[in-house]
């Protein structure tokens, strides 16, 4: 956001002409004392540091001649000031474009497929359905999740729901009521088993990638920590749901109990009083530069999510 309060949206990298910015790395002949540290501790945050520019700006008389020259590239060609990077929203993401894996090309690889593979088949979904919903549908793509959903735009706040009040308001219906009465399928990945890490899974409760969308009655850390568990009813009823559609689908859990786990939306779903379950793709390399999904699996979440939808 501009002084002026208007919105600059830049995008960098997209196009092959753009240029992309890089972290430098410390070469290994002297990271001796890197090498030393704990996985975590490695590449500490305050070393992240985003190579823009090395070019001076051509004066004599000031200092940080580099910082003023990148300064008045931004000023001329997007009207930026200084200042305006205390209202701006920056994110500085891997530039790699997504690309067939494979000599089949059966996978995709991609950055960000957590959670963009999820969020688009159902978006498809809602927009492609050939009849007219006997419900009121909505497809709610959100913010924030991986930080913990919290502030206004993520699903821990109120937006939801006061949303739905409104809605309900204008057909006379109390929110609590339509709440109640409501489904979600919350559409989140799961982890893959890899077999180049086996000790972290328990393959008879791990999801595949080849194998379909992953249906995962729960999440949570340790455990159900931090979860949604969905109930038997519901579970049974997306399972009865799948199997009358012709959807290829696989059940799931996060990982070794002991070992870790996560976290989805789906938890602030049902919070609402909403019956929710995850269903999504499975990943391998999940939260890496690059990110693997097969593309089988990510038809069988479309196909899923419109099931869902024309049921």
């Amino acid at each position: 956001m501009l002084s002026d309060g208007t919105q600059a949206d830049i995008n960098i990298g997209e196009n092959e002409s753009d240029p992309v910015f890089v972290i430098s790395d410390l070469l290994p002949h002297l990271a001796s004392e890197q090498m030393k540290k704990n996985g975590s501790s490695v590449i500490e945050g305050e070393n992240l540091n985003i190579l823009i520019g090395s070019r001076p700006f051509k004066s004599d008389k000031e200092s940080e001649l580099v910082k003023l020259n990148i300064l008045n590239i931004l000023f001329e060609k997007y009207g930026i000031k200084e200042e305006d990077f205390l209202s701006a929203e920056l994110e500085a993401v891997p530039a790699f474009k997504a690309k067939d894996i494979g000599f089949d090309r059966s996978m995709i690889g991609a950055y960000g497929h957590d959670d963009r593979v999820c969020a688009y088949p159902a978006l498809m979904a809602a927009l492609n359905t050939e009849k007219t919903p006997s419900k009121t549908i909505i497809t709610v793509l959100t913010d924030k999740e991986e930080i913990g959903s919290d502030g206004n735009t993520g699903l821990n706040s109120s937006y939801l729901r006061y949303f739905i009040e409104d809605l309900a308001a204008d057909f006379g219906e109390r929110a609590t009521t339509v709440l109640s009465k409501s489904e979600c399928l919350s559409a989140d990945v799961n982890s893959a088993f890899d077999p180049t890490y086996p000790s972290v899974m328990e393959k008879n409760n791990a999801s595949y990638i080849n194998y379909g969308v992953v249906v995962t009655k729960y999440t949570g850390s340790r455990g159900k920590y931090g979860t949604s568990d969905a109930s038997a009813e519901f579970t049974g009823r997306i399972r009865a749901l799948m199997n009358k559609n012709g959807v290829i689908w696989q059940t799931g859990e996060l990982g070794k109990v002991d070992a870790g786990g996560g976290g989805t939306v789906a938890m602030y779903i049902a919070a609402m009083n909403v019956d929710v379950i995850d269903v999504g793709v499975p990943v391998l390399s999940m939260h890496a530069p690059y990110e693997v999904i097969a593309k089988a699996d990510l038809y069988m979440a479309y196909k899923a999510f419109r099931s869902f939808i024309d049921d």
